[in-house]
């Protein structure tokens, strides 16, 4: 009948193959990475624009538009006058405050918009602030303004880090491994928040 086969487990020359956990840390790496990449951008991201918040505002551009409206404009009352100006430049939602600043000058306000306005001959100058592209919408999610909501998520994004960067010191055997080169970019990586506490005299 002759020999029978190996099994699976056990390679040609009849020794049984050794379990190793690289495959399975290299697995575990990959399919977390995949997972997070999209929550990396919007903490990379933000925490790029947040970091500069003394030079700009990282969540809203300023601007400031001109409409001529042709003539003098008149209406029973400020009231009236600051909803025709609004409805005619396009300007939605109630108004937050209408003023006068002189008989030819009136302010028109709300939360991120002020229109001034001269009566006298129909110019409208708009200043505001309008949220920036994602980073808006990054920068809430990384400060957290959604609170209890966000943060189980956020909680499962650091955990993930955490064993991302784990599993990443053992995935690489050898002199380019952990006991290796790896070893030697690890102390660096350490010392560098070490080494900027002690030159900045730290919290």
């Amino acid at each position: 009948m002759g020999e029978p086969l190996p099994s699976p487990a056990t390679p040609a020359d009849g020794t049984r193959k050794r379990f190793s956990l690289r495959p399975w840390l290299r697995a575990l790496h990959r399919d977390l990475g995949y997972l997070a990449v999209g929550l990396t951008f919007v903490y990379a991201l933000s925490g790029l624009a947040v970091n500069h918040v003394a030079d700009w505002d990282p969540s809203f551009a300023s601007y400031e538009r001109t409409y001529e409206l042709g003539g003098a404009l008149v209406a029973e009352s400020d009231e009236a006058l600051a909803r025709t100006v609004a409805r005619r430049v396009g300007a939605e939602g109630e108004p937050r405050e209408v003023y006068r600043l002189g008989d030819d000058a009136l302010e028109i306000v709300w939360d991120r918009r002020t229109l001034h306005v001269d009566t006298a001959t129909g110019r409208v100058v708009e200043e505001g602030h309008e949220a920036r592209f994602f980073l808006r919408i990054a920068n809430w999610l990384h400060l957290n303004r959604g609170k209890k909501g966000w943060t189980r998520f956020a909680d499962a994004y650091a955990a993930g880090l955490l064993v991302l960067a784990t599993s990443g010191l053992f995935m690489i055997p050898g002199r380019k491994g952990l006991f290796g080169r790896g070893a030697v970019l690890l102390a660096i990586g350490v010392a560098i928040p070490l080494a900027y506490l002690r030159w900045s005299g730290g919290p």
